[in-house]
């Protein structure tokens, strides 16, 4: 690809990123097409949001808690703290959005992708329908909606896995585990790194049904749309974290 494509595709993808917005904040009146939507988004990457806060939980445990010691058996009673800050400020949000960029990514990509070469977008465009408000708004409002509790429950099951291990391989009870994190958590620390998984879901939505909705070359283009919805959806949300990190440094 050339410079100067790569400049037209990112126009293209700018100004769908914008009109995608308008739609998404439209689909509230859409209830039902909201809901069918954010059914497939949240319930189908649950499973493995649970799965992966809970390894999390564990791995973070075992590695913070072998390197504390050899540091000094003195900072083992800070583990608690640590690994709160860890999970609930980065590790869930950045696991909550490549979860769903690898699932959600590639459902949208090969879902518009699809109906983009069987011509059913241009059958609801000749029939003087907005593809992009009845297709594109409620997916991308539904990614958006559901990044946030993806991440909530990333988090609970990261705390929950490290508390079992705690219980079994270490030696602080359950309300001294449980007040040693909630002290090291502060609400203005939560709620931005939380919030932030909104701008995930709207990145992951509007990348996975751009591919889609530009999907050309037959059943080939379905493909290239799906693993394209997941490549640069996941890079998005990596770059975007960067940037969000430190807007959130110098706001809070």
């Amino acid at each position: 690809m050339s410079f100067l494509s790569f400049l037209e595709q990112t126009g293209h993808f700018s100004q769908f990123a914008v009109r995608s917005f308008a739609a998404a904040v439209l689909a509230v009146r859409r209830p039902g097409d909201l809901a069918r939507q954010f059914y497939a988004v949240f319930l189908g990457a649950l499973p493995l949001a649970i799965a992966t806060g809970v390894a999390l939980g564990v791995v973070i445990w075992l590695h913070l808690r072998g390197v504390l010691f050899r540091l000094s058996p003195e900072y083992v009673p800070l583990l608690p703290q640590a690994l709160a800050l860890a999970v609930v400020l980065e590790f869930a949000p950045i696991g909550a959005g490549l979860i769903v960029a690898g699932r959600s990514g590639a459902s949208l990509g090969a879902e518009l992708g699809s109906m983009r070469l069987t011509e059913q977008i241009d059958a609801l465009e000749a029939l003087g329908q907005s593809p992009l408000r009845l297709l594109v708004g409620p997916r991308v409002l539904a990614c958006m909606l559901a990044l946030p509790l993806l991440t909530v429950f990333i988090a609970f099951f990261a705390l929950a896995g490290s508390f079992v291990a705690e219980a079994l391989g270490g030696s602080m009870s359950f309300t001294e585990y449980e007040n040693a994190c909630l002290s090291a958590l502060r609400l203005q620390d939560v709620l931005p790194a939380t919030a932030k998984t909104v701008v995930f879901g709207f990145l992951i939505g509007v990348t996975g049904c751009f591919q889609g909705m530009t999907a050309t070359g037959g059943t080939e283009g379905v493909g290239r749309a799906s693993t394209g919805g997941v490549v640069l959806s996941t890079f998005l949300v990596l770059v975007s974290n960067v940037f969000l990190v430190k807007l959130i440094q110098v706001l809070v």
